[in-house]
């Protein structure tokens, strides 16, 4: 399947698990969020790339990715801005530009305080713009919250 194929990235129904694709270079954040997982018992799964440039390859499946079942279907991407190779506004600005991501949730999860950063995340259409609470247990309970709101929201087809 090419980038340019309808790909469809809306969750699965509510109290289905969905897809969850992490975009964190931060390994104190990529362990945390983790922990989250486990400590909630969330039943989406996750999956964690690392910079912008891997975050891409795995959405439009393109080289480690581009096996069949190497990059499965998304219901919502967890996206950091300040990240290696590519940073989170380019790769919303990409992924918002391509038909078949137009919709997918995107939750902006990331340590600027930059007026900008956040204008400019939801003028390309980030579906929000969450500062990183400080803390273990304040950043899962963020995590458990942007989880469950997912799973219940009705998005259009």
């Amino acid at each position: 399947m090419t980038a340019t194929e309808n790909y469809s990235t809306l969750p699965a129904p509510p109290g289905r698990p969905l897809m969850v694709l992490m975009a964190e270079d931060d390994e104190h954040d990529i362990v945390a969020t983790r922990r989250a997982w486990e400590k909630h018992g969330i039943v989406n799964s996750l999956h964690i790339v690392r910079d912008g440039e891997e975050c891409l390859d795995f959405l439009f499946r393109r080289g480690k990715y581009s096996s069949p079942g190497a990059a499965p279907r998304i219901g919502m991407l967890l996206l950091d801005l300040n990240m290696p190779k590519l940073d989170g506004v380019s790769v919303l600005r990409m992924i918002r530009a391509n038909e078949s991501y137009r919709h997918l949730p995107v939750v902006v999860l990331t340590t600027s305080r930059a007026a900008q950063d956040r204008k400019e995340c939801y003028e390309l259409g980030a579906n929000a713009y969450i500062m990183k609470p400080v803390g273990f247990k304040n950043y899962a309970d963020a995590l458990r919250t942007i989880n469950s709101f997912w799973q219940l929201a009705e998005l259009p087809e």
